[in-house]
């Protein structure tokens, strides 16, 4: 046998013993390509991006902050969550604040710790800004049925419902006027990550903060379909070398 058919014999094995790794780098290439694509699609249609306008929502998020709101309904909505909106009265650009009370709910400050209470209970709110007092002008109001009651984080800045409690709303926001619940801080890539969750309205009838959202499921469907493209790919380049060098 000449040293061509040789060559030639040891080509074709070659080939069909490499079929199997290329099938399953091409499925893998596939299925990465499901994966990644799929999961910006489903994040387009569950969240927007919004960028936070000042600074009422310190320490929680900063003035000029991207964050991704899911696209819920006001009815979704529960006591903690920090929610985007538009109100008429507040004006015509997308408000950040966080839900304190909801329809029907007594909502005062401050008993003699400085805390505001809902519905007669005091509430511990760890995010407020300097850690208290929960507000340094005296309110108390019952939330309108499906309306809701917003403050910043920051309250010796935030101009939010306690500056409206005059209003023909009293202070309170309709819940058809969100726009969508923030889940996470999408920039500055530093602070990057889930907004943090808050046990302050547990003990109250109908608990606090919502639910998380599926951000994390979308984030690890991109992340797997990175890795499974990256992988597909170098399978082949990777499989030549290493039989060169044997």
């Amino acid at each position: 046998m000449s040293a061509t058919t040789t060559s030639g014999t040891a080509a074709i094995r070659r080939d069909r013993a490499g079929r199997p790794g290329r099938m399953v780098s091409g499925l893998a290439v596939a299925l990465g390509c499901v994966l990644f694509l799929g999961g910006f699609a489903w994040a387009a249609v569950e969240y927007r991006p919004y960028t936070v306008p000042t600074a009422s929502m310190q320490p929680t998020v900063d003035p000029g902050d991207k964050v991704l709101a899911q696209k819920v309904s006001g009815s979704e909505v529960h006591r903690g969550d920090v929610v985007v909106f538009r109100d008429k009265l507040w004006g015509n650009s997308p408000l950040v604040k966080r839900v304190v009370a909801v329809g029907g709910d007594v909502v005062a400050c401050c008993d003699k710790q400085g805390r505001m209470t809902v519905n007669g209970k005091p509430v511990d709110e760890t995010y407020v800004r300097g850690g208290g007092p929960a507000s340094l002008d005296s309110f108390h109001t019952t939330v309108p049925k499906g309306e809701l009651f917003m403050l910043g984080d920051n309250r010796s800045v935030s101009e939010d419902s306690r500056l409206h409690l005059d209003d023909a709303e009293g202070g309170a926001v309709p819940a058809s006027d969100v726009k969508g619940r923030v889940d996470a801080l999408a920039w500055p890539a530093g602070r990057m990550g889930m907004l943090p969750t808050t046990a302050a309205f547990d003990a109250l009838p109908g608990g606090g903060r919502s639910p998380q959202g599926p951000l994390p499921w979308i984030v690890l469907m991109v992340i797997a379909g990175a890795v499974l493209i990256l992988g597909g790919a170098a399978y082949e380049p990777v499989a030549k070398l290493v039989t060169r060098r044997r």
